[in-house]
């Protein structure tokens, strides 16, 4: 193919011929084995937000629409996990699954050969940066309309010091000019074999990224950069998977609200909803509020409905009249908690039980009893931690270590019911008005607590989403309505409702 050069250069004084790609490819490459991340399986199949990294950013490329195909390049052996992924997915661009090389060059090679001699846009993008966004991808694609050869990186943040062979400082460049690479790279076709082909005539040749091999070889293209972003980050080390994972967190802290008012009553209608400490607080406002909607809601607490959460039978019973009622059941969720302060070492052990029983066993029984009415609709498991789970706190202590197993359940049954498309999430609200809080607390300053009905549209939000494995943190906005505590009639014993 004749390459292209951006104003005439290397062409003589003949303009070039507009580009006409056919076709936009995104190409991931997944060829590693991840041996500095240490899990026993390469990287990208290491499970974050409840599915797989590379799961994660086939899914960026899916839904973008510049791209047309997705070729995946994968770790050799490992072959058929990404296909049972893509599969398993639904994704509709991916073309081929096809063995990675033995280095990062090879494996473009292969993705080479495999798209074929046709003039069409090629991105290259690492499967363990997840978090690539759909404005990188538009822009690079945007880019190739004029240069040949696209990278991506942001500026450094740290002064960068070369070194001798003594670990000494030889030079410091200046750092305003020093950016660092990330993913994805983005070409014309014909220039990137271009470069590969000369690369191949060099017996000295070792790259590790493609635009180095278009600055060595074809030292007269330009090489466009664009910004990236400090989230698009790579797993590379253990560390950094506890990192991706928290910023999925982040990212899904405001779980996709649906366009309109009509898409609601469109999502919610004929749906089951079943609402476990459903009399008060956020479950009595979510109960109203899914009701408004079309949705047939059953909601089930001890003080209005006799149901203990932590009970096997009382359960069953109140899944059981749902279904028998309607059907179906597609959303269960689990509001119903207590909180009781106190030195550990000063309660009774009835406290004790009660706090365990109703906080985790609760959401442990309801889940396991959930399960198989959630398979067959691919519903929804939702519960709720607080604030106190990410550190625990003197005089809460059980309180803050049940919330925190009940994200790590969260996390661990996103991942076991992904097979059956069952998704599981955890709504993290701050303080919020509650009957359980005002019991607790006492009254608070007014404008200092969210509001149940804030946390009840989260929550139906989540619903209606596609996340699972995500904790979901609900904040009071700036224009948040002023909301005093609230009394309530519930027990004071066994409060039924966050």
């Amino acid at each position: 193919m004749t390459q292209d050069h951006p104003n005439g250069a290397g062409t003589g004084t003949e303009a070039p011929a507009p580009w006409r790609p056919s076709r936009t490819v995104a190409v991931v490459l997944a060829g590693g084995t991840g041996s500095r991340v240490g899990l026993g399986i390469p990287k990208q199949l290491v499970k974050i937000a409840g599915k797989p990294i590379i799961e994660h950013t086939i899914a960026v490329f899916e839904a973008a629409p510049e791209i047309d195909d997705i070729l995946v390049l994968m770790a050799p052996g490992y072959v058929d996990d990404a296909r049972g992924i893509v599969e398993a997915a639904g994704f509709r661009k991916v073309r081929q699954v096809l063995p990675g090389g033995g280095t990062r060059s090879d494996t473009t090679r292969l993705a080479l050969d495999a798209i074929g001699p046709d003039d069409c846009n090629i991105l290259f993008h690492d499967a363990v940066r997840p978090l690539l966004s759909g404005r990188i991808v538009r822009e690079c694609v945007n880019a190739l309309w004029t240069y040949q050869a696209v990278d991506v990186a942001i500026p450094s943040a740290d002064t960068i010091v070369e070194v001798g062979d003594d670990d000494c400082i030889t030079g410091i460049p200046v750092r305003a000019r020093l950016r660092r690479g990330q993913t994805p790279q983005a070409f014309r076709s014909g220039t990137i074999r271009e470069a590969y082909r000369r690369a191949a005539d060099d017996p000295h040749f070792a790259a590790t990224d493609d635009c180095g091999v278009v600055l060595r070889y074809l030292p007269e293209v330009p090489i466009k950069v664009i910004d990236g972003a400090d989230e698009n980050i790579k797993v590379t080390h253990p560390v950094d998977v506890h990192l991706v994972d928290k910023l999925f967190q982040l990212a899904a802290a405001r779980a996709p609200r649906p366009v309109d008012e009509q898409r609601y009553t469109e999502e919610l209608t004929g749906r089951t909803m079943v609402i476990f400490g459903g009399s008060y607080g956020i479950g009595h406002e979510l109960a109203e509020l899914a009701r408004r909607y079309g949705a047939q809601v059953f909601p089930v607490s001890r003080s209005a409905t006799g149901t203990h959460v932590e009970r096997d039978a009382d359960v069953q019973a109140a899944l059981r009249t749902a279904f028998e009622a309607t059907g179906r059941i597609d959303h269960v969720v689990v509001t119903a908690g207590i909180l009781e302060k106190g030195a550990l070492a000063e309660m009774d052990e009835a406290t004790i039980d009660r706090l365990l029983q109703v906080n985790f066993v609760g959401p442990v029984t309801v889940a396991r009893h959930a399960l198989p009415y959630l398979r067959q609709t691919r519903g929804q498991l939702l519960l709720y931690t607080s604030s106190s789970y990410t550190r625990g706190r003197a005089r809460y202590a059980l309180y803050s270590a049940t919330k925190a197993a009940l994200v790590n359940l969260t996390q661990a049954l996103a991942d076991e019911w992904a097979e059956f498309g069952v998704r599981v999430n955890c709504v993290n609200p701050e303080r919020t008005a509650t009957p359980m809080r005002t019991r607790a607390f006492g009254a608070e300053p007014e404008g200092t607590l969210l509001a149940a009905a804030t946390v009840a549209r989260a929550s139906l939000d989540v619903l209606l989403s596609d996340l699972t494995g995500q904790v979901i943190d609900v904040r009071r906005s700036a224009d948040e309505p002023v909301v005093p505590a609230q009394a309530g009639p519930a027990p004071a014993a066994a409060p039924s409702g966050r």
